[in-house]
């Protein structure tokens, strides 16, 4: 194979040369594609790429008509999309592991946030950091996932609850990706908890969200989204829709952190709003399902949270099946209901915890994760994706959610680059 890559065309007797910048060959590829075959297999051997963005599925005999800039013989390894995560907290100051062990003694996360901790807490130390130090603590975490081949990350704010603050998060997690090789979105969840100041005033700070906050976060283009905390113990239905409806102003799209606690109904508010997605779920009424079905909204799971608080309600996950609504897993990565930097473990999680397949696990932290984020261009080995792809010396794809810390890729590549 020669330098560059071309893929021969033959076009009016004339021989006509396609460049491609890195090929990679030999190859089984995972593609995540809903396209009826487990891990959306594809019979091609080969995944050219140009401009950091895949080109062509090549098969082995189109091989000899093709070189490249860059050539990868993967020796049958599988070859699968970027992980992407798409629902964390990961830049916050300070932790919460004294709250950890509180919980092993007794007391639920209601009683701690009852008691001032739980977000509030995190709230208190975020304020306290400077930006420096906000983004040297996010950085580890980020690069966490980073090993395991997450190429895309989402990050919320929250834990300012205060217009700089939240501004200060927001331009921290996007900065991320100047020393990172991840991709970030960016989620702006103001509406997470009621902060001291406006304690017993949640309509008044729900509406310091809308009119100062979120005009200040769209100005400065620092949010993909909006999200909310709408439940019994942060915010009500009638709140969260002021917030939906600010974001629609903005041209923001919406999510929601709903039904994690108890039964409120956010998840059809979030479906009458066009959510890209409603998170954590456990106690979504199996009726309230097809609300989702029709707005095309993702049921995001995330059983780090349901593990770490020692949860027994379970998302209603065959129901989501019988209604095809499309399941995400994420790690939901913060300091209090769920420290976990590892989306291989969460979507292990997702399979112990919730009854998810191996197949649905994988595309839960691919296509799907994508979807959740309203990202298209990404999340699966297409044409015309971003050529964000993950390496792995491994026998079958369910091994990489069979086992605990058991396999990092061989190879990453960030747009078609090796990282």
């Amino acid at each position: 194979m020669y330098k560059y890559a071309y893929h021969i065309v033959y076009s009016a007797g004339m021989i006509q040369p396609v460049h491609y910048d890195t090929l990679i060959y030999n190859v089984r590829i995972a593609s995540m594609q809903a396209n009826g075959k487990p891990y959306g297999a594809l019979t091609g051997s080969a995944v050219a790429i140009h401009n950091g963005v895949i080109a062509d599925i090549l098969d082995s005999d189109s091989l000899d008509a093709v070189t490249a800039e860059t050539v990868t013989d993967a020796q049958q390894q599988w070859l699968l999309p970027g992980f992407i995560d798409c629902h964390t907290h990961l830049v916050y100051g300070g932790d919460r592991a004294n709250e950890f062990e509180m919980r092993l003694q007794g007391l639920t996360y209601k009683d701690i946030a009852l008691q001032g901790g739980g977000i509030k807490s995190t709230v208190a130390k975020t304020r306290a950091a400077c930006e420096e130090a906000l983004f040297k603590s996010a950085v580890k975490r980020a690069n966490r996932l980073a090993e395991e081949g997450v190429t895309t990350i989402e990050v919320k704010s929250g834990y300012g609850l205060d217009n700089d603050t939240e501004l200060r998060m927001l331009r921290v997690a996007k900065s991320l990706e100047s020393e990172l090789p991840v991709r970030i979105s960016t989620t702006f969840l103001g509406a997470h908890a009621l902060p001291a100041e406006f304690a017993d005033n949640a309509d008044a700070y729900i509406d310091f969200v809308c009119d100062t906050v979120l005009p200040n976060v769209a100005r400065n283009n620092l949010a993909d989204a909006v999200d909310v905390f709408c439940e019994s113990i942060g915010f009500t239905n009638a709140q969260t829709e002021k917030v939906f409806k600010a974001a629609q102003q903005y041209g923001l799209p919406v999510k929601a952190h709903v039904e994690q606690l108890t039964d409120s109904k956010g998840a059809v508010l979030a479906a009458k709003y066009g959510a890209l997605s409603v998170d954590h779920i456990e106690y979504l009424a199996e009726s309230d399902i097809p609300h989702l079905a029709a707005s095309g909204s993702v049921a995001v799971l995330l059983p780090g949270a349901f593990y770490y608080l020692h949860e027994t309600q379970k998302p209603p996950v065959n129901t989501l099946r019988q209604h095809n609504v499309p399941m995400a897993v994420a790690t939901d990565l913060n300091p209090g209901s769920s420290p976990v930097a590892s989306l291989l473990t969460a979507m292990n999680m997702a399979c112990v915890l919730f009854a998810l397949t191996p197949e649905e696990a994988l595309r839960g932290g691919t296509l799907y994760a994508a979807k959740a984020l309203g990202l298209s261009d990404r999340g699966e080995i297409k044409p015309g994706k971003l050529a964000d792809l993950t390496l792995w010396d491994i026998e079958s794809p369910a091994e990489l959610v069979y086992t605990l810390n058991g396999h990092r890729p061989t190879q990453v590549f960030l747009g078609g680059q090796h990282v």
